[in-house]
């Protein structure tokens, strides 16, 4: 990250489904999203594992990782909001 920070934020979010299918689908939901994201104070990647989704979140600023968290917290109601509809 930026080395004239007088700090950097990094963070780890895991999103736990219960079967690897639907981590899939959400991984695979989420990408188009990720793809786009360009941001030279927020760095964000994912990884698939067992059945969760990891993010790693670093952070130049405040503000920037509010953001990125917001996009996980977005995808997180999508997918929650998915599940609500198809499982009834």
């Amino acid at each position: 990250m930026n080395q004239n920070n007088i700090f950097t934020i990094k963070s780890i979010i895991e999103l736990i489904f219960t079967n690897s299918e639907t981590r899939d689908i959400s991984y695979n939901s989420f990408l188009p999203e990720f793809n786009k994201q360009k941001s030279k104070r927020s760095q964000m990647r994912i990884e698939k594992k067992n059945n969760s989704l990891i993010f790693y979140i670093e952070s130049t600023d405040i503000t920037a990782f509010r953001a990125s968290i917001n996009d996980i917290i977005g995808l997180g109601k999508v997918i929650e909001g998915v599940l609500e509809i198809t499982t009834k």
